[in-house]
């Protein structure tokens, strides 16, 4: 003797008693098809004629129930195959159209390798003169071709030697020099250093440096100035080495000249322009304001590209909204600078001389 049971839904519902030796006699076995005439057409009712060989009240219902199981059974047996077919299918797009880490990088180097040389390149010899023009007649500073600042980045501590990137806000950063003209434009951007480096040796590992010293960027275009041939020149603040090519304020001591204080205010005014262009870089592209988790390569990549898409807006002047500035946060005070030679003082007399005429 046998016994097997029905179960649905984790309950028994039927549990029969089977005589192996049991000869079933024709009366006996009319049983199934009785119960395939109670069901809902013969070819439903056979597919559970295994059910019970006898008649319930209840043999309807049973029959009703395990119909709807075996239903419900065999869709949810085939929808995995379905889901594992629509993920395949994500993922092979996600393989032909990523949306991941790959597309900024991606972006970038394109953009490095079309916008950026066409949007921040070193000017001519036309461009230096329609430069210094605008600078002289909006702060009446002659033969000024721009200013130059360096501002943070902030990033993830790098694997390698992250303890130079390590500023003292506390945060891990790298650092992007800039030099604008008169309007805010980017013409010179060298950026990727670690924020242990003054901004004097950054200049000093620049090319702008090397091809400035050599007199092989800046066209060696005077102007007489207080009876000093002055060429152009860029304005930095006292962080960098004072230079022909390089004009920076006096160092207040407390004991500075009537004169002196002259020329570092009005200096001061025509420098602002490389901060506001800075502050409309980071309030246009928000990624340079927050701590960016890419490696320290694709983060260089994407400051040049914001660099480039920042002059195209604005010589196609692109709207900016004030609420984008971002927080005046004081930048993250650097180490000492180291000594370097300077030079220029005569042109910083002129230029003193002529702006108090």
């Amino acid at each position: 003797m046998a016994t097997r049971g029905l179960r649905i839904r984790g309950q028994l519902v039927l549990e029969e008693s089977i005589d192996q030796s049991y000869i079933p006699s024709e009366q006996a076995g009319a049983g199934p098809t009785v119960v395939g005439q109670r069901g809902e057409g013969g070819a439903a009712a056979r597919r559970v004629e295994n059910i019970s060989t006898w008649d319930h009240p209840c043999d309807e219902q049973y029959c009703q129930l395990v119909l709807q199981e075996r239903k419900s059974t065999q869709h949810s047996r085939a929808a995995p195959p379905a889901a594992s077919a629509a993920v395949g299918k994500d993922e092979e797009k996600e393989k032909k159209d990523p949306k991941g880490v790959r597309a900024p990088g991606e972006f970038c180097a394109a953009a490095e390798t079309l916008l950026v040389p066409e949007q921040i390149r070193f000017p001519d010899q036309e461009r230096f003169k329609e430069m210094a023009a605008y600078v002289e007649n909006r702060w009446g500073l002659p033969q000024c071709i721009g200013a130059i600042d360096g501002s943070h980045i902030p990033i993830i501590a790098p694997q390698d030697y992250h303890c130079d990137y390590f500023n003292r806000k506390g945060w891990h950063s790298i650092i992007l020099q800039g030099v604008v003209d008169g309007k805010g434009l980017f013409w010179n951007v060298f950026t990727g250093l670690p924020v242990s480096l003054h901004d004097a040796r950054v200049l000093r590992l620049s090319t702008l440096w090397e091809l400035a010293s050599r007199g092989n960027h800046i066209p060696a275009s005077t102007k007489n100035i207080a009876g000093v041939n002055v060429g152009y020149y860029i304005l930095g603040d006292s962080a960098y080495p004072l230079q022909n090519w390089l004009l920076k304020p006096f160092i207040e001591t407390g004991r500075l000249t009537a004169e002196q204080r002259v020329y570092n205010v009005k200096i001061s005014r025509a420098r602002v322009v490389v901060e506001n262009a800075f502050g409309r870089l980071k309030g246009r592209w928000r990624c340079l304001m927050k701590r960016n988790d890419c490696a320290v390569d694709l983060v260089k990549s994407m400051v040049l590209t914001c660099c480039a898409l920042h002059n195209l807006c604005e010589s196609h002047g692109e709207a900016y909204e004030s609420a984008w500035d971002p927080p005046t946060a004081a930048e993250p005070v650097l180490g000492l600078a180291q000594p370097v030679e300077e030079e220029g003082r005569d042109v910083r007399e002129a230029l003193m001389r002529y702006l108090n005429s």
